[in-house]
């Protein structure tokens, strides 16, 4: 069975207040040739189809056009909700949109209902485990902890109850939206580590056949059977040197993967990160290869220029943001807070703010819990389980 895997649409997303819709639109032109012609069986989406839970209209639009392109095609598709996204809006019409071959899947209640595809060697299994807040889903998967690994542990353990109930052959894939250890990070991923421990260990998914993840931005092989598709498009600097593709695996009669493609996504611009003092970067003939992409300049002169952005632009004219980190000797006391902050979490942050408020104490245990409850309850305002 042939799989198209990828993930993290962020459909309605921005990157620097420039639209992506046309990006976008461009990116789901791809996907459906690819899918009609590389003879693909199924398409998964692991997760973050939006970029918020309530989408602009016209990321809504671009999403059903898409739907319907796929139904037509008669292929398949699999697709979970991330943690941008609404589990609630995005399943809305589930069965009805079922029976035109796009299976939904944004109830943690279901991860051990799969969806059951085949092909001349039999059938496979494909479990859709969309992103499962720790706080919000304990209960219902009867998880013995409130923790990222508690609860997709218990996901997991239902996907291979069910799997061992079935004929012996058949082959299985789990769709999941999570931080995996050892996956790399990039800056546009929204954090999700407050109240506990974010990622989880690739061996929670052991004994089934593949796993097509979704949140981390950069296409990533954990193992042979564990991967990240990464985000069809760039939607942070940090990702200036990401290859953004979509991953077509060949999943053969025993379930091993025969083959395991990167098929590239178009470049609606390339990006480029400059740094150096602004009269270096306008004459250094070096950096014309960049003139065409969108910008990230990080001047470092020891006084600010005058009008940076406008000179800039004169060269780079997609120039899109500006960073001033001056030259200083390393003892200097007005280095950079973003500096001092950089690597810290925002518990660490509001830990030490109390601590300097304080004349050096930081808080006790119990506030050092109230401080943690507070941070995950904004994070998670307005999240919805369903």
């Amino acid at each position: 069975m042939r799989i198209l895997h990828t993930s993290d649409w962020h459909l309605g997303r921005s990157f620097h207040r420039v639209s992506m819709l046309a990006a976008q639109r461009d990116f789901l032109d791809h996907l459906v040739a690819t899918v009609r012609e590389r003879q693909v069986d199924a398409v998964l989406v692991a997760g973050d189809v939006y970029d918020r839970a309530v989408p602009p209209l016209a990321a809504v639009e671009l999403f059903d056009d898409a739907l319907h392109r796929l139904a037509g095609l008669g292929v398949p598709t699999v697709m979970i909700s991330g943690n941008h996204d609404s589990p609630r809006r995005l399943g809305v019409g589930a069965g009805l949109i079922e029976r035109a071959g796009i299976h939904l899947r944004t109830d943690p209640a279901g991860c051990g209902t799969p969806v059951v595809l085949a092909d001349r060697h039999g059938d496979v299994a494909f479990y859709g485990l969309p992103y499962l807040e720790p706080r919000l889903v304990r209960e219902t998967l009867d998880a013995p902890a409130a923790g990222h690994p508690a609860v997709l542990g218990a996901a997991m353990d239902r996907v291979r109850a069910d799997l061992a109930a079935r004929p012996p052959g058949t082959r299985s894939v789990v769709l999941a939206h999570a931080f995996v250890t050892g996956g790399a990070v990039s800056d546009s991923e929204r954090d999700i580590t407050v109240g506990g421990v974010a990622s989880v260990p690739a061996e929670v998914f052991d004994g089934v056949d593949y796993v097509a993840l979704g949140h981390l931005h950069g296409c990533q092989t954990l193992t042979e059977r564990v991967r990240y598709s990464g985000s069809p498009l760039a939607y942070s600097f940090s990702e200036a040197a990401h290859r953004k593709s979509m991953w077509l695996v060949d999943l053969d009669a025993e379930g091993a993967i025969g083959a395991a493609e990167r098929v590239d996504c178009p470049v609606p611009r390339p990006l480029a990160r400059l740094r150096g003092r602004l009269d270096d970067l306008l004459a250094d003939p070096g950096l014309a290869r960049h003139e065409a992409a969108w910008v990230e300049a990080t001047l470092t002169d020891p006084v600010r220029p005058h009008e940076p952005m406008a000179r800039l632009a004169e060269r780079f004219p997609h120039v899109l943001t500006l960073v001033f980190d001056p030259e200083r000797p390393p003892e200097d006391p007005l280095a950079s807070y973003a500096q001092r902050l950089r690597g810290r979490t925002d518990r660490e942050i509001a830990e030490d703010f109390v601590a300097h408020v304080r004349g050096g104490r930081g808080p006790d245990a119990g506030e050092s819990v109230l401080l943690g409850d507070a941070l995950e309850a904004v994070r998670t305002e307005g999240e919805d389980p369903r």
